[in-house]
């Protein structure tokens, strides 16, 4: 089930509220605003500065949070993307780890979202169509038959408004978007804010909410693309990756999910122990030939709690490890299987084949298709909630 508490009214103040950001009285999204420090410590944590102009003249604004151990989440409020963010290695030493660009525009002007904030629906539906109470709704095929990341202009495309906030362990950036009722051919109004919160423990905490007016589906994540080498020029198949996880989602030429949880044992998609990346890639599995590599939604094990770790990686060359917790049923494991050069990321450096690993938190792909799958509906006086943390550590064994 899709998580939710029930709201009495649902309201764009209310929603707006829960983020932290005053709405006018007219109902209207609030205007960007930069909230005001009162120490001179929180200066440190957050700070913020034009990041360019989009083609209908409105700016985009880059926040930079920074946490007493020196780490470093660059995100603006174009697509809520995460443009930087910065780990330390086995000696102390702080690398970039997440691929992406230099300036705005070549995030304006298409990207395979990189590091973006994904919505209304993250990963595919089917032909682009879902009915609801016996209406039947067409989306964008943006991805073959396919309807992929919220369509042509989803969530990763648009100005959230924004709004950021510095406490004595803590640095955040608050992001608010309201979409239309019909947007992209989703229905309702659908007012969504989504918290970027960076720890001094070298963690971030990712904390998605929404509330509706209609009956709708929601399916939130971060497609940040990992290199844990700090090398964007290098693959990722020596990373060695755990994933907390039994069974997997086996996809049709489309990568539609079958409706088969199948499980992972005996299979190259097993990594209940903990193995390199590149190891299985290339198995002869008719699953792996599909996306050339893996593209897949791994389906998560329960946990005693409701944060649930997800996976783990591990760059053995560098000592970087990331943990992956989340209140989500499922993880999306993408090796970056369609880079082939012809993005130029960082410093001029293309973006090449299996060069990043990107680990998506969410409900299954295709449910709203799936009544077998966690729900993801949302309807009006509930209120979607969904939480991620990405935990940086280093591992001392060279």
């Amino acid at each position: 089930m899709i998580r939710f508490r029930t709201l009495a009214v649902l309201t764009a103040t209310c929603i707006l509220a829960l983020a932290g950001i005053q709405c006018k009285g007219d109902g209207k999204a609030p205007q960007t605003q930069t909230d005001m420090k009162d120490s001179a410590d929180a200066l440190t944590r957050v700070e913020s500065r034009i990041y360019g102009t989009l083609p209908d003249g409105r700016v985009a604004t880059l926040y930079t949070l920074r946490n007493a151990a020196g780490m470093e989440v660059d995100i603006t409020n174009y697509g809520g993307i995460i443009t930087r963010w910065t780990a330390p290695d086995r000696n102390g030493e702080y690398a970039d780890i997440a691929l992406g660009f230099d300036s705005l525009q070549p995030y304006v002007e298409g990207n395979p979202f990189f590091g973006a904030l994904v919505g209304r629906y993250g990963n595919r539906i089917a032909k682009g169509r879902f009915s609801l109470d016996g209406q039947t709704y067409q989306l964008a095929t943006n991805n073959g038959e396919n309807h992929l990341h919220g369509g042509n202009k989803g969530f990763d495309k648009v100005l959230w408004e924004a709004r950021d906030k510095a406490g004595n362990d803590r640095a955040a950036v608050i992001l608010v978007y309201r979409s239309p009722d019909g947007e992209e051919g989703y229905p309702g109004m659908l007012i969504t804010s989504v918290s970027y919160t960076l720890y001094d423990d070298n963690s971030l905490e990712v904390n998605y909410q929404a509330g509706t007016d209609k009956p709708t589906v929601v399916n939130l994540t971060q497609h940040s693309y990992f290199n844990l080498s700090g090398d964007f020029a290098t693959p990722i198949t020596d990373h060695v990756m755990y994933l907390n996880a039994d069974a997997y989602l086996p996809v049709d030429q489309g990568l539609i999910p079958l409706g088969e949880l199948r499980p992972v044992e005996g299979s190259a998609f097993d990594f209940r122990e903990p193995k390199p990346i590149g190891r299985d890639i290339d198995a002869a599995d008719p699953q792996l030939a599909i996306g050339g590599g893996y593209d897949h939604c791994w389906v998560l094990n329960e946990g005693d709690s409701e944060l649930v770790l997800a996976a783990t990686v591990l760059h053995p060359g560098s000592g970087r490890k990331l943990e992956v917790m989340t209140t989500e049923p499922g993880v999306q494991v993408y090796t970056s299987n369609f880079l082939n050069g012809s993005v130029i990321g960082k410093g001029g450096v293309p973006a090449g084949h299996r060069t990043g690993f990107c680990l998506e938190t969410q409900h299954f792909p295709d449910s709203p298709n799936r009544e077998e799958f966690p729900s993801t509906r949302l309807d009006p006086g509930q209120r979607y909630q969904s939480r991620t943390v990405f935990k940086f550590t280093t591992d001392q064994t060279e």
